[in-house]
C-alpha cells in the first residue's frame, strides 16, 4: 500500500514563505506526476502546481512567480516553496501522485493517490 506524508503547513504573515513537502511510501517502481493541490471552504479541490518525473512542471495562474514546485525522484519526495503569501491562499493543500507504478510484472497497471492534507493560513 502507498502512503503520501505531508509535511510544513502552519500559519504565516502575508508576505512571507513556507516550504510544503510530501513522502511517498510503499511499494513503488515509479511516479509519473506529483503536485500539489488546494481546497478553500465549500469549493472543490484545485491544482496549484505539478511536476512529472523528466522535470515539466505546470502552475496555476495564481501561483506562478509565487510557487515553486520541485521533486527528488530517488526519495519519491516533492516540494512546494510558497513565497510572497497572501491570505487568498489560505487553504488546505493535498499533495497527489499520479500513474504510481506499484507492480513489477504490471507496469501498465498505475494508480493515483491522495495525502491527508496540510492546513496552511496566511494571516496577521
Amino acid at each position: 500500500q502507498v502512503q503520501l506524508v505531508e509535511s510544513g503547513g502552519g500559519l504565516v504573515q502575508p508576505g512571507g514563505s513556507l516550504r510544503l513537502s510530501c513522502t511517498a511510501s510503499g511499494t513503488i517502481f515509479s511516479i509519473n506526476v506529483m503536485g500539489w493541490y488546494r481546497q478553500f471552504p465549500g469549493k472543490q479541490r484545485e491544482l496549484v502546481a505539478g511536476i512529472t518525473s523528466g522535470g515539466t512542471r505546470n502552475y496555476a495562474d495564481s501561483v506562478k512567480a509565487r510557487f515553486t514546485i520541485s521533486r527528488d525522484n530517488a526519495k519519491n519526495t516533492v516540494f512546494l516553496q510558497m513565497n510572497s503569501l497572501k491570505p487568498e491562499d489560505t487553504a488546505v493543500y493535498y499533495c497527489n501522485a499520479d500513474g504510481v507504478r506499484t507492480s513489477y510484472y504490471r507496469p501498465d497497471f498505475l494508480r493515483n493517490y491522495w495525502g491527508q492534507g496540510t492546513q496552511v493560513t496566511v494571516s496577521s
